[in-house]
């Protein structure tokens, strides 16, 4: 029970009196019933005390987080849930990976195949595994498990004078606008 003695949103939604021993009081708190309304609707209240009561205390937090978001992924889309969900984010980011290595390729043919080096890639980023025999030496992350040589792509490392022209590219792009 809350330190105001205001009842936690699952035992306002439920229209009962919240006890020192309510199991639901640390998670659903009186500001956000909306969050207990969903899991309610979604799992049902007597499913979601029985599942927090088999678990420990320190997997708790954990599982109403899990279960309010599902919830809210099943409200918005019944069928699907949070599966639909990860499918269209998968399919953006598959999306996004082509673009990026059509933007490389044709950004190759006006610095160079250094251009299809590798870029710095965000923390959590996996690259897609090459398989033994595959002459994908350069670590280029291609689209559709294609290796480098599929697509002509040269495995040899950046020039001096390649990463110089890569800076004079940079500094046209910040003074003036080009259109290729």
């Amino acid at each position: 029970m809350s330190s105001s003695n205001s009842p936690c949103a699952a035992c306002k939604f439920l229209r009962r009196k919240c006890t020192q021993e309510c199991v639901f009081a640390p998670y659903f708190p009186p500001d956000q019933p909306q969050k207990f309304a969903n899991v309610h609707k979604v799992f049902g209240a007597s499913n979601v005390a029985k599942l927090l009561n088999e678990l420990n205390a320190a997997q708790r937090e954990d599982a109403v987080n899990s279960l309010a978001y599902e919830a809210e992924a099943r409200l918005r889309d019944p069928v699907y849930g949070c599966v639909g969900l990860i499918s269209i984010l998968q399919h953006r980011l598959k999306q996004v990976q082509t673009d990026l290595y059509n933007a490389k390729k044709e950004l190759a043919t006006y610095i160079g195949p250094q251009a299809m080096l590798p870029t710095l890639q965000p923390p959590g980023f996996i690259p897609q595994q090459h398989h033994p025999g595959n002459p994908s030496s350069s670590g280029v992350a291609l689209p559709y498990n294609m290796s480098p040589a599929m697509m002509g792509i040269p495995t040899g490392g950046a020039t001096h004078n390649g990463q110089m022209m890569i800076r004079e590219t940079q500094q046209q792009q910040h003074h003036q606008p080009q259109i290729f």
